[in-house]
C-alpha cells in the first residue's frame, strides 16, 4: 500500500468539486466554504444530490460488470474524490478478490483521507497517487501505478464525473485517447459526465456558479460525451442516462434531475 508524498496544505479559502460532491452525497469531509458553494448549486439545481448518488451507483454498477463478464482485474480510478463507502475497490474485490486498483487525484484531501482507499483484500492491492488527469504521461508513469498495474493484461479506466472539470482547451478528448492509447486491447473506459441536455438553463448556472467559484466546468452533449468512445465496442445500452445504464433496481428519478450521461466501452 503506497501513498504520494504528504499531503500540502489543504485550501479552505474556496470551494473545492471533490468536497462539494462530498456534501452532495451527504459525506462530512469538507469545509463551510465547500457546503455554501454546493448549496448555492442545490438552489439552482435541487437534482444535483440524486446526480450525485446516480454516478455513485452507475460506477458501482460498471464495476460489477466489468469483474462479472469481461474479466477485468485491474482498475485505474482517476478523479477519485473523498472516500466514500464501497468505494470501487470494495465494489471489485467482492466479484474477484485479486482485484488490483490505482486511485488517483490531485486534491490533497483526497491525499489525507487515502488510508480508506487501501483497505484490499490479501489476495488484491490497491494504492493512492497524487496526480493530474491533466498531465496524462506523468500519471502513466508513475513508480506506484508500475506496483500494482500490469499494463500487459487489461484494465478499466474509470473516469466518474471528472471530465467535465476539463474544458476543450485543456484537449480532454486528447487526454482520455491518451490514457487509453497506454492500455492493451479488452482494456475499457467506464465514464460518466453531467449534461445540459434536459434543462439547459438550470445548467448555465451551475456553470457560472462553479466556474465564478474559480473550478471551471465544461458540461457536455451526449454527442459529445460519445465521443470519448470513439474506436471503443460500447456495451448495450450505449451512452444513457445515468439511472438507465443497466440498472438493478427502479429509481424514481427524472432524466432532467439526473443529468449524466454514462457510458462503458471495450478497447478492441
Amino acid at each position: 500500500m503506497t501513498t504520494s508524498n504528504a499531503a500540502r496544505d489543504i485550501d479552505t479559502s474556496r470551494p473545492h468539486s471533490a468536497r462539494m460532491y462530498d456534501y452532495y452525497l451527504g459525506g462530512k469531509d469538507h469545509f463551510e466554504v465547500d457546503k455554501q458553494a454546493a448549496e448555492t448549486v442545490a438552489a439552482a439545481y435541487p437534482g444535483i444530490f440524486v446526480c450525485a448518488r446516480e454516478n455513485r451507483a452507475f460506477m458501482h454498477r460498471a464495476t460489477r460488470v466489468l469483474a462479472q463478464e469481461h474479466g477485468i482485474r485491474q482498475w485505474l480510478d482517476i478523479g477519485t474524490g473523498i472516500p466514500t463507502e464501497p468505494n470501487l475497490h470494495q465494489v471489485a474485490q467482492s466479484v474477484v478478490p485479486e482485484a488490483r486498483v490505482v486511485y488517483a487525484d490531485n486534491d490533497p484531501l483526497v491525499l489525507k483521507y487515502a488510508e480508506r482507499l487501501m483497505r484490499s483484500t490479501a489476495q488484491g492491492r490497491t494504492t493512492y497517487l497524487e496526480a493530474d488527469v491533466n498531465d496524462p504521461d506523468t500519471l502513466l508513469n508513475a513508480p506506484a501505478l508500475a506496483e500494482v498495474l500490469d499494463r500487459g493484461r487489461p484494465v478499466a479506466l474509470s473516469l466518474n464525473a471528472l471530465m467535465h472539470f476539463v474544458t476543450d482547451a485543456q484537449d480532454p478528448y486528447g487526454i482520455v485517447g491518451r490514457l487509453l492509447a497506454a492500455l492493451p486491447s479488452g482494456s475499457a473506459l467506464a465514464l460518466s459526465h453531467c449534461t445540459p441536455d434536459f434543462d439547459p438553463a438550470t445548467w448555465q448556472k451551475v456553470t457560472d456558479i462553479y466556474t465564478g467559484a474559480g473550478t471551471p466546468v465544461q458540461f457536455r452533449s451526449q454527442k459529445d460525451v460519445a465521443r470519448f468512445f470513439d474506436g471503443l465496442d460500447l456495451l448495450d445500452p450505449g451512452v444513457t442516462v445515468g439511472h438507465r445504464w443497466r440498472p438493478d433496481s427502479t429509481v424514481e428519478a427524472t432524466d432532467a434531475e439526473v443529468s449524466l450521461w454514462t457510458g462503458v466501452g471495450i478497447k478492441p
